[in-house]
């Protein structure tokens, strides 16, 4: 049987829908009929001729019952010949089609379409369904500050994919990565967006019923502009704006203005926080000592102003309130105090975001979410998908966070929340391996439960992400990062495969934290898991030409590296001081020639990856890495071969002890970066 494709007729959608629509048709050959009537054959052989695959039609219509929510109704017509999908909110209708297709995915090895009301007995076939989300909101932030600058076509990319997830609300986080005018300086050599690209991203998104909110920094975080001599006057301390001086307002009101002017939403992000030393630096030798939640409180309302002029609504991360009132300076401290002079002050119109993305039981973010509500406004809820400080997504850790951040915004009424993925330490990460993680918060948008049905995120993910893309390989690539030492993955945020990548090969410093572990079998055995399902991902037909599920080469080829490299220093130490030269020669041989040709294939296919994902700017942070571990490991071989050939009397490297760096409990490992890994020494 014919495998059922769906055809969509874009002369007769509502207006609203057509171009998102006609996006995401023209990039899913795999699934839909394309304009002009004609299929794509399953094996990818070329045009079908109109009538050689079975096709459903798809209708679209608003229904107004359902007002502007997020909620949707799919009713299956005509014995599986036509659906037709109800919708409020624009992004329903996507997120319909986003189900649609995962259920397609499944009919498709099958070939079973089902009539109406039909029963699911496992065989994939299409049914009716409804949804409503208890949310207004449900969003994405991506940082596009630390390196990483994502390109349109990679951002429109990510638009496509989590528009079938039914996201309504997508955030770049630009420092300094947008265009502002008369300001050179102003992300100078950092891949910055114009001003037209900023704008025609936020067309592409209104077409597909995402509203782009821009998401600055009017405060704190600003260190790339401050480090330069032009911006110098600007300075509180090395990140931080002088408050309270008019040069700076006049600058802040052009950077709202310029991040703003592109986007159609009255909303704005302008952040403000982790603003370390406010008042500490140029500000208390001009004005002197002061209250920092005045500091805070004054520099809000002139940026409030500013903001309210141009009609625009702002929103803040809260943690500085917190910080301010915690004698140890954290934002989850129980003991913190916020004076209520200090809470008066804060306005009513600005939204304060509470940011978590640590927490694992939803007590604690119910706690926070009324500890926010205290402050006199609703709190915008942000999570998120750990990207940050590692090279593959942490997905386990991440659905437990956000299982219980999703559990308490049910259980407390929030109606806006939005999932995170940041960048920190050079976005070594692949951004694109957070989908499974945008994909479980879409599950617990749409629903009023508070649980996801595993097999439903599943088929959705299949769907959206298209032919070759399997949920489980993707959240099989975070063991990246939960090898043995690692007890429960579900509630480690460790990042092993980073430091074990980076640290020194023969000043391995972490090494004391895994002694013993068998690293290589697990990086053995999930290389090979990796590729083969790489593998199979090549061989579906790709999204759009190229399955996302290639991407999986690039955690294979780590795993690769590391299955030589884990337990290296430790293995070239046993046998130095064994005083076994045969051990040695073999390593020399045929080890280290094979680790080094490992990393090689990993940088080439980082950079590919990067380069296809990012602009080129920030990259070279991530290649100076892979530049000093390639260096490294041939003055390993160097003098491995020195020793063994006499020319040298000792490795004095292998005859020093390591020593346990940090304190772990039993079953965990820690998050450390770059820096802390790459020397024991200070690089000044």
């Amino acid at each position: 049987m014919a495998r059922p494709m769906l055809r969509i007729d874009l002369a007769t959608v509502p207006d609203e829908l057509r171009d998102g629509l006609r996006a995401i048709v023209a990039a899913r050959p795999d699934a839909f009929v394309q304009e002009g009537g004609a299929g794509r054959l399953a094996d990818g052989a070329g045009e079908a001729v109109a009538g050689a695959v079975r096709t459903v039609d798809v209708l679209f219509a608003h229904d107004p019952a359902l007002g502007d929510r997020l909620a949707l109704a799919v009713e299956v017509l005509d014995g599986g010949r036509r659906l037709r999908v109800a919708y409020g909110q624009r992004a329903a209708a996507f997120r319909a089609l986003g189900r649609i297709l995962g259920q397609l995915a499944s009919a498709g090895a099958t070939g079973g379409v089902a009539g109406a009301h039909s029963a699911n007995d496992g065989g994939g076939r299409l049914e009716g369904f409804a949804e409503a989300s208890p949310f207004r909101m449900l969003g994405i932030m991506v940082d596009v500050s630390r390196n990483g600058v994502l390109r349109p076509e990679a951002v429109q990319r990510l638009l496509r994919l989590v528009a079938l997830m039914g996201i309504n609300t997508c955030m770049l986080y630009t420092e300094d990565t947008y265009e502002l005018p008369g300001e050179p300086f102003f992300g100078y050599l950092r891949g910055r967006y114009s001003q037209e690209t900023l704008r025609a991203l936020d067309a592409y998104a209104a077409a597909l019923g995402i509203e782009m909110i821009p998401c600055i920094q009017t405060l704190g975080h600003l260190e790339q502009i401050l480090k330069w001599p032009r911006f110098w006057d600007y300075r509180d301390t090395a990140s931080v704006l002088i408050a309270e001086e008019p040069h700076t307002y006049e600058l802040v009101e052009r950077m709202i203005e310029a991040a703003s002017r592109p986007f159609r939403t009255r909303r704005i992000h302008v952040g403000m926080d982790e603003a370390w030393g406010i008042g500490t630096g140029r500000y208390r030798e001009r004005h002197g000592e002061r209250r920092p939640f005045d500091i805070l409180n004054a520099h809000l309302a002139r940026v409030r102003e500013i903001c309210r002029r141009r009609g625009l609504r702002p929103m803040i991360w809260s943690d500085m309130y917190f910080r301010l009132g915690s004698k140890r300076h954290e934002y989850y401290d129980r003991e913190s105090v916020i004076p209520e002079d200090v809470r008066r002050s804060i306005p009513g119109d600005v939204d304060l975001v509470y940011w978590d993305y640590y927490h694992v039981t939803s007590d604690f973010y119910e706690e926070w979410i009324d500890r926010h509500r205290e402050l006199g406004t609703e709190p915008i809820m942000a999570g998120g998908v750990w990207t940050w400080n590692r090279l593959w997504a942490t997905l386990p850790f991440s659905f437990t966070a956000t299982e219980a951040c999703m559990r308490a915004c049910k259980r407390k009424g929030l109606r806006e929340a939005f999932v995170t993925m940041w960048g920190d330490d050079g976005m070594e990460c692949d951004v694109f391996s957070a989908l499974p993680g945008i994909q479980f918060f879409a599950e617990h948008g749409y629903t009023a439960a508070e649980t996801v049905d595993p097999e439903l995120l599943r088929a959705n993910f299949r769907g959206v992400c298209g032919p070759g893309a399997e949920l489980d390989d993707w959240v099989r690539a975070s063991a990246v990062d939960a090898p043995p030492g690692v007890d429960d993955p579900a509630t480690s945020r460790a990042n092993p495969s980073k430091w074990l990548l980076w640290q020194d090969p023969l000043l391995a410093v972490m090494d004391p934290l895994v002694e013993g572990q068998p690293l290589r079998e697990h990086y053995e055995q999930l290389a090979a898991e990796l590729a083969e399902a790489a593998d199979r991902a090549a061989a579906a037909e790709g999204y759009g030409g190229r399955s996302l599920g290639r991407r999986l080469i690039f955690p294979a080829r780590l795993a690769q590296v590391l299955a030589i490299k884990s337990e290296l220093r430790r293995r070239l130490a046993a046998a130095y001081r064994q005083g076994d030269r045969a051990a040695l020669r073999r390593m020399a041989a045929v080890e280290l020639p094979a680790l080094r040709a490992a990393v090689e294939r990993l940088w080439r296919t980082h950079r590919a990856m990067w380069m296809e994902t990012y602009e080129p700017f920030g990259w070279e942070v991530i290649e100076r890495r892979y530049g000093g571990l390639m260096a490294r490991l041939a003055t390993v071989s160097e003098t491995l071969e020195a020793y063994l050939d006499g020319r040298v009397p000792r490795i004095a490297e292998l005859e020093a002890d390591l020593l346990p760096p940090v304190e772990v409990a039993p079953g965990t490992l820690p998050e450390v970066t770059y820096a802390h890994v790459a020397t024991p020494s200070a690089i000044k």
